[in-house]
Parts: structure tokens; C-alpha cells; sequence
């Protein structure tokens, strides 16, 4: 495509190269080196003063180690969107819950915690959790997951897998991923960020076979951990984190600007004035999402449905249980990616903008 839905710029390599010549002293590759405990550091102070981050080879594990580290019942159904990338379900299978799936708000694009707690007498079984997903990089409603948890007693964990930009530490476990598209890239990483100290070492813990200040395996477990390269290359990128961030933040300006009048297309509320991503996300509320694909791939300018029809869809996820998702259903039709990269040009959002606004 002449223009594509998104061209990674990760740090290059004269910036990892200072933190690669530290793992050449040390000879420290694995198993919680002192990069990787320095990343989790700053990652912290990134989240909040009272954060503690246990970082994780990709946010998939992340979601999947918190769950398990929640000590749930297995077999049990955890409440999650079917809005959201397949990575929060496969991760419910993973850690041996069963994914139920409902519905978000037509204006959040995400599960509302009010709402979650009046539908779960509809719940098919015991509901042990719920993950409330963070729509392309938007906040979500902590103190409200924060109500939630205290009145029912469910374990929430929150999918920010897209959120580095707007992640608070607070008792609401959440997973934020360091996958290379997104806006704190390091090519394949994540992390898990909560202000409870104990249990972010259960995620450790877990992340390194059940093994703590011993070789004994003390809970199920898997080998998720982040290696010291991932770190060096996640320093780099914390180095340059606000060059990154103000080249997404002026995309998005510039998307906003040129979308200002046109009444059919909607953005996400406070995208670009109070928070970045590197997804560009809009809702066609006249042409709906395939016609405004057609006509951009018309021109060689790629786009991407990057959450397609919903889990429910999905192969994998079909035949799990769900309550009524009407406004998933409409917001397939109508939602779609745009291009969205750091040195994108405004001439190119310019173009992109009026492509999609002729009729």
C-alpha cells in the first residue's frame, strides 16, 4: 500500500547500544538481570508513585499470570467484552476460565461497571472475574472497577494492552503490552502493573516457573519472563518517551483538525487532547467501516478492522457463552483503523480525511 495502517519505529540501534554494552559486563541475560529490574523501575514511576510493575515476555502472559495469580476457581466464567483483540480470550482459556461475553457502551466502546453488576444474575454459572478492556488506548473507569470489585467480591483485571499513555497504578491489577506497534514499543513484551506489592511478586513468581528464593515449583506456573535485550530495548524507548509521545499526539491533532466537520465521523472521546495511541480510530456512522475501507483502498492507503466482527465471530470463542451484544454487532459495522505512525505526514492525514468524507 502507498500508505500503510502503521510503519513501527522502534529505538534504533545506536540507542540500545549502551544498554547492550551493560549486558556484555555483566554477562546477565535472563531471570530478572538488573536491565530488567531497572526497566520495571521506570515503568513504575511511569504509572504512579505508588506502582510496582513485574514485567512479562508479551501482555497475552501478562493477562493470563494475573489470572492465575488471582486463584480462581477453574472452570469458572469471566465476564470480558467481545469488543476486544483475541488475545484477552485466549488468555481466559489459558489460565482454565471460561470466556462470557458481553456487551459496552455505545459512547466508551468498553464494559461498564454499573452494567456489569446488574446483568450478573444472567451469568450462566459463577462468574470469578471480569476483564474490563481498554478500547484502542482509552482510560478506562478505575474507580468504578474499584466499586465493583468491593460490592461483588469478582477479581477485575483490566486489559490496557493499548493504554502505555494513560495507565495509573492503582489496586486494579492491569496489563499494558510493549508489543512493536504499539506507542512504547519494544518488539515483543508487556507488563503488569498494580499498587498491591504482594501480588506482583505472585507474578513473578509465576512468570519463572512457580519458583521464589528456591527450585521448588509452588504454583502453576510458565516461563513468561522478559529477557535482558527486551529491557535494553524498552530503556531506549523510555529514553525518547515523550518524543514518541508528542509525534502520536500530533498524528492525532492533525486527524482531529481534519475531521472537525465532518458530522458522519465520530472519534473516540479525549483521543488526542488527553491521550495517545498508535491507532487511529474512527466511526463511520453514515458509510459504515467497509465502504470507508473500499474507498481508501481505492487510492492504495491500507486500513484495518483491528478487532474484525467481535470474539464472538471467532472460530476459537463461538460456541462460549454471551449475553446480548447489539451494540458490538453495530460498532463492527461501523468502526475502522486508519493509518497512524510517528513521522506520518499531515499531508497524508490530510488526503486520508477527504478520501473518506466524498460520497
Amino acid at each position: 500500500m502507498r500508505i500503510p495502517i502503521a510503519r513501527p519505529l522502534l529505538p534504533t540501534a545506536d540507542d540500545v547500544l549502551p544498554y547492550l554494552k551493560r549486558i556484555d559486563q555483566t554477562r546477565w541475560y535472563s531471570n530478572g538481570g538488573p536491565l530488567v529490574l531497572e526497566f520495571e523501575e521506570r515503568l513504575a514511576r511511569h504509572c504512579g508513585e505508588q506502582g510496582r510493575v513485574a514485567t512479562v515476555a508479551n501482555a497475552t502472559i501478562g493477562l493470563t499470570l494475573a489470572l492465575l495469580a488471582s486463584d480462581l476457581p477453574p472452570g469458572s466464567l469471566c465476564m470480558m467484552p467481545s469488543w476486544t483483540f483475541a488475545a484477552t480470550g485466549h488468555a481466559v482459556l489459558l489460565a482454565g476460565l471460561i470466556p462470557w461475553m458481553i456487551d459496552v457502551g455505545v459512547e466508551t466502546m468498553a464494559l461498564d461497571a454499573e452494567r456489569s453488576r446488574s446483568i450478573l444474575p444472567d451469568a450462566p454459572g459463577q462468574v470469578a472475574a471480569v476483564i474490563p478492556v481498554s478500547p484502542f488506548g482509552a482510560p478506562l473507569d478505575m474507580a468504578g472497577w474499584r466499586r465493583f470489585r468491593r460490592e461483588t467480591g469478582v477479581a477485575v483485571i483490566a486489559d490496557m494492552a493499548a493504554a502505555f499513555d494513560c495507565v495509573c497504578a492503582s489496586e486494579i491489577p492491569a496489563v499494558v503490552s510493549l508489543h512493536a506497534t504499539k506507542t512504547c514499543g519494544i518488539g515483543e513484551g508487556g507488563f503488569v502493573v498494580s499498587t498491591d506489592p504482594g501480588f506482583i511478586e505472585e507474578i513473578q513468581k509465576r512468570a519463572n516457573f512457580g519458583f521464589w528464593n528456591s527450585r521448588e515449583a509452588t504454583a502453576r506456573s510458565m516461563n513468561g519472563k522478559l529477557s535482558e535485550y527486551g529491557a535494553a530495548v524498552g530503556l531506549a524507548s523510555l529514553d525518547h518517551w515523550p518524543t514518541i509521545r508528542a509525534d502520536f499526539q500530533r498524528v492525532a491533532l492533525a486527524y482531529r483538525k481534519n475531521f472537525r466537520e465532518q458530522p458522519g465521523v465520530r472519534l473516540q472521546t479525549g483521543f488526542g487532547n488527553n491521550w495517545i495511541s498508535s491507532t487511529m480510530m474512527i466511526e463511520s456512522l453514515g458509510d459504515g467501516a467497509e465502504a470507508v475501507a473500499a474507498k481508501l483502498a481505492g487510492q492504495d492507503i491500507e486500513t484495518r478492522r483491528w478487532w474484525g466482527s467481535g470474539l464472538h465471530r471467532h472460530e476459537a470463542f463461538c460456541r462460549f457463552p454471551r449475553h446480548e451484544l447489539k451494540v458490538t454487532e453495530g460498532l463492527a459495522r461501523r468502526v475502522i483503523g486508519l493509518p497512524c505512525w510517528r513521522d506520518l505526514p499531515n499531508e497524508c492525514v490530510r488526503e486520508i480525511c477527504q478520501i473518506v468524507a466524498r460520497p
